[in-house]
């Protein structure tokens, strides 16, 4: 069977043979990768690494590759959203697994382990300012995975009915999808983190339910997804990326998870703007497990 031949316009090369917009060559990418939405943070997140081999920007995406503990890591930055997640999900994909000199599939794959470090606002009274979140199971609001074939097979589909019931899911919105992190990775922090659903918003303000000037449209939504409760587990936290790395890890073959630090409780209506010592303890713990394995 004849390997299909990727055009140019679908996977876009630069011309020192980098990918289109992280303008990152296959050797560059270690098989270990944290995500993190700062371009400032890479710097943060390296600046830990025993050794450093190169850094590269272009726009939001920032990379650096290094080792840590004696294995070899690359972090990148994604920007906010889920859109910049589709990018850097499918560019990571091809510098793994696709040969950029005939543009086909490898026959065989890599198989990445990417971590998104990130911050969130917690949705339940009990969890505080500080803690960690492992987003055991991701609920994107945002649509992306529904664009892509076999996203019924790697989401919990009654999840996501009772879900939709429960709180009377608008048909003005997309679909929301919900998939599960690695089993890999939820076992490593199982020790270090509280695992929990995580909702991945297409925005930070009404998405989320917060109203500045515009009101949003069902003003109720908040407290219908704090009160959802699927077989005891609850929605713990709000933020904007996870879902889509989730998703996309699973359809593409990696395994993939979400650990966020909470900097707002949005039951009680509180933020911490200096939240920086929590998050750089998350990043050591994360760099420190990943370097165990």
């Amino acid at each position: 069977m004849n390997k299909r031949i990727i055009p140019s316009s679908e996977l876009i090369l630069n011309k020192d043979d980098s990918v289109f917009h992280l303008h990152l060559l296959p050797e560059q990418l270690a098989d270990t990768v944290i995500l993190v939405g700062d371009p400032g943070r890479v710097g943060l997140v390296a600046s830990k690494f025993d050794s450093r081999e190169f850094i590269v920007s272009n726009r939001e995406f920032t990379t650096a590759t290094g080792m840590y503990r004696g294995k070899r890591m690359t972090v990148v930055s994604t920007g906010i959203g889920t859109d910049n997640i589709d990018i850097v999900m499918t560019e990571l994909d091809a510098l793994a697994n696709i040969d950029f000199q005939t543009r086909t599939e490898k026959t065989e794959k890599k198989r990445l382990t990417l971590l998104r470090l990130g911050t969130c606002g917690a949705l339940q009274p009990d969890i505080k300012i500080g803690e960690w979140i492992f987003s055991r199971t991701s609920a994107g609001f945002d649509g992306l995975l529904n664009f892509y074939a076999g996203r019924n097979e790697v989401c919990d589909l009654a999840m996501e009915q009772a879900f939709m019931r429960h709180v009377g899911w608008s048909d003005l919105l997309a679909k929301p999808y919900f998939v599960d992190a690695s089993e890999k990775l939820a076992a490593l922090f199982a020790d270090t983190t509280r695992d929990g659903i995580t909702v991945t918003a297409p925005g930070f303000y009404a998405p989320q339910g917060r109203w500045v000037r515009l009101r949003p449209a069902d003003p109720a939504l908040n407290n219908k997804i704090e009160s959802f409760d699927y077989q005891g587990r609850k929605i713990a936290n709000f933020e904007m990326e996870g879902a889509a790395l989730a998703g996309l890890a699973r359809l593409m073959g990696h395994d993939a998870a979400t650990i966020c630090t909470v900097i707002a409780q949005r039951v009680a209506g509180e933020a911490d703007t200096d939240y920086h010592p929590f998050v750089d303890k998350m990043i050591v713990m994360s760099l420190d497990k990943l370097a165990s394995v």
